[in-house]
């Protein structure tokens, strides 16, 4: 089980994260839900290891890797899938899919995942990953790398930013895959359809978790209580 143990995170004396507790069991899917601003994408890079808390401690197991690198946890099974995706020069898709030869992947489980997250494998295997790929396009090669390297645990930033309407659709499958080989998925969200697609949710407010339980129960409350306070913003901003 990888675990947030009281964690904390300033910059400059600026509080982001506060006083956050959080469980990830192996096998099931969660998701971090909120608004923009919440400190959701400052919890993935603490887990990564991106980010060092300012207090509190990371834990795999009773293992603390709250000082480990993002190598060393990356070796441990964790791995982190961007909200921007990193860009390539001079390889192929099959190549940046299979880490230039080296994972022993066959067609079959290339073309599989290629086909979950939309994109046909005569049409990308052989295209390179480079500026003549949209970004939505090489969004759905990272999230088919990460479906291959089948991690211990996948946390996935914003998945379905710069994607189409199809991006439910493709979130589900990728849980589904997920789910068969075991990997436990920590989904970073504001849209609250996604979020719904999860086990278990955890809402952030302004770096505080407000609200943990079943994802649709949360994201119930996530709709009234964000509700409320846009039209309480609204009606400021009139006066």
């Amino acid at each position: 089980m990888l675990c947030l143990r009281g964690i904390h995170y300033s910059v400059n004396g600026k509080r982001i994260i506060e006083a956050v507790n959080m469980r990830f069991r192996r096998g099931m899917s969660y998701s971090i839900l909120g608004p923009n601003g919440a400190g959701k994408s400052t919890l993935a890079y603490i887990l990564m290891g991106v980010l060092k808390p300012s207090r509190g401690r990371v834990f795999l197991g009773e293992t603390d890797i709250t000082d480990l690198s993002i190598t060393e946890r990356a070796k441990l099974g964790i791995s982190l899938l961007w909200q921007e995706p990193a860009r390539y020069e001079g390889i192929t898709v099959w190549e940046y899919l299979t880490l230039g030869g080296k994972l022993r992947v066959n067609k079959e489980e290339l073309q599989r995942v290629l086909e979950l997250v939309g994109l046909p494998y005569e049409l990308y295997a052989h295209r390179f990953v480079d500026k003549s790929l949209s970004g939505g396009e090489r969004k759905r090669i990272e999230l088919a790398s990460l479906l291959l390297l089948k991690p211990r645990y996948a946390v996935l930033d914003e998945p379905d930013s710069g994607l189409d309407i199809t991006a439910g659709e493709l979130i589900e499958n990728v849980l589904n895959y997920f789910k068969e080989t075991g990997t436990t998925v920590i989904l970073i969200t504001h849209h609250e359809e996604i979020a719904a697609k999860t086990d278990f949710a955890y809402f952030l407010c302004a770096g505080r978790l407000i609200k943990k339980g079943f994802s649709r129960e949360v994201v119930e409350y996530y709709k009234r209580t964000c509700g409320r306070c846009f039209l309480a913003g609204m009606m400021r901003d009139e006066h």
